[in-house]
């Protein structure tokens, strides 16, 4: 048996999962992700029903997958 050696970033990336810690999701993620319109995942975050978005650069933004999911989570167990 010989030991796998650890995953590099880059090939961490190329899985779809670059840390072990989580990831940040763009909007269109969450919108695949929630299956909600852009329109209605804002509506949501004004109304402070949603995880706010985190500033990532001057003109970008990203949700912690973690929460999106906790969100998804909640959603469904009170369905």
């Amino acid at each position: 048996m010989t030991a796998r050696s650890p995953r590099t970033l880059a090939q961490a990336k190329r899985d779809g999962c670059p840390a072990n810690r989580g990831r940040f999701l763009r909007i269109t993620d969450v919108i695949a992700t929630t299956g909600l319109s852009r329109t209605s995942i804002y509506r949501l975050i004004g109304r402070g029903d949603f995880p706010k978005p985190v500033q990532l650069t001057a003109r970008s933004v990203g949700w912690w997958e973690a929460d999106v999911t906790t969100w998804l989570e909640q959603r469904l167990s009170a369905a």
